[in-house]
């Protein structure tokens, strides 16, 4: 299993406008291999004392968190399949992107304990 993580700041009036970009970017990715996509909203989340996920993606004024991931087979599906996007025109971002992706963070991530929905484990390595 492999998780990649997002962080990003989407203006509150655009949350259904990203709602259908993650909807069709989410059938993308499963198609490619992604086991799991999660999109969640800010609901709550506090201002820190010296970062928080505000600070980290630079969020302006009237512009709420998502924060998401993407469950991956391994690193190695994930690898593929972001290789095989280079070239697939349908990932070619669109004009009206309902987020400024330069202020989108990103990662990757091995896990280090997984409990829950049918499979409690401590990935070996």
């Amino acid at each position: 299993m492999y998780v990649a993580g997002l962080v990003i700041p989407v203006p509150e009036d655009r949350k259904e406008a990203y709602r259908r970009w993650a909807e069709r970017g989410a059938a993308l990715f499963r198609e490619l291999g992604c086991l799991e996509i999660v999109e969640s909203w800010e609901d709550e989340v506090p201002d820190g004392r010296f970062t928080d996920f505000r600070r980290a993606v630079a969020a302006r004024p009237g512009e709420r968190i998502v924060f998401a991931w993407q469950v991956w087979p391994d690193e190695a599906t994930l690898r593929r399949a972001e290789a095989r996007m280079r070239d697939d025109p349908r990932f070619d971002l669109p004009g009206d992107i309902p987020f400024d992706p330069a202020r989108l963070i990103m990662g990757g991530f091995a896990p280090l304990h997984v409990s829950g929905r049918d499979r409690d484990a401590t990935p070996a390595g």
